[in-house]
């Protein structure tokens, strides 16, 4: 009987912390307006979404500054930046990190783009990133249009071939 007791438990306690992760995480959609943001980047200059309309924008959420998956998938968009600023595409990474720690994985790896700190996690949320529990993003990506309307969600993103889809996918958006 204590056993029953207890997976009942779980299973309940499962079911509450799915269900908060999903009113957490349902904000950002395919074909809807990218929500606003204002974050400081690693130089704390602050950077906000909004100041680049008339221009693609991708916002690429990362769990953490400095760990394999993550420095693997900013270091492919450090190689192919060039390609990047050619097809005039700015380029945010954003993860809860702070400006030091953004600052200190940005100098580290030579990364020529901006990484954004969402510390309060708000960011992460409106985009629907964040992970259960934890306050740190899962690495997802949003492609942005001009007009400021998301093309395209990345939800399984493999590192280290990420960018070459991005720069694929927006040759298609752009019809070229």
């Amino acid at each position: 009987m204590p056993n029953q007791i207890v997976l009942a438990v779980i299973i309940l306690l499962t079911g509450l912390t799915a269900g908060m992760a999903l009113a957490e995480n349902a904000t950002a959609e395919k074909g809807k307006t990218a929500p606003d943001f204002t974050l400081k980047d690693q130089n704390g200059q602050e950077q906000a979404l909004s100041s680049y309309r008339g221009q693609w924008v991708l916002v690429y959420f990362y769990p953490k500054d400095d760990t394999p998956g993550c420095t693997v998938e900013a270091c492919t968009f450090r190689d192919l930046y060039e390609d990047f600023r050619n097809s005039d595409l700015k380029v945010f990474g954003i993860s809860t990190d702070d400006v030091q720690s953004h600052q200190a994985f940005a100098e580290k790896y030579h990364l020529p783009f901006s990484l954004l700190a969402d510390t309060t996690g708000e960011t992460v949320k409106a985009y629907g990133v964040k992970q259960p529990v934890v306050n740190i993003a899962k690495r997802e990506s949003f492609l942005i249009d001009p007009e400021g309307i998301i093309r395209k969600i990345y939800k399984k993103v493999t590192p280290a071939d990420h960018p070459e889809e991005i720069l694929a996918d927006l040759k298609i958006f752009r019809n070229e």
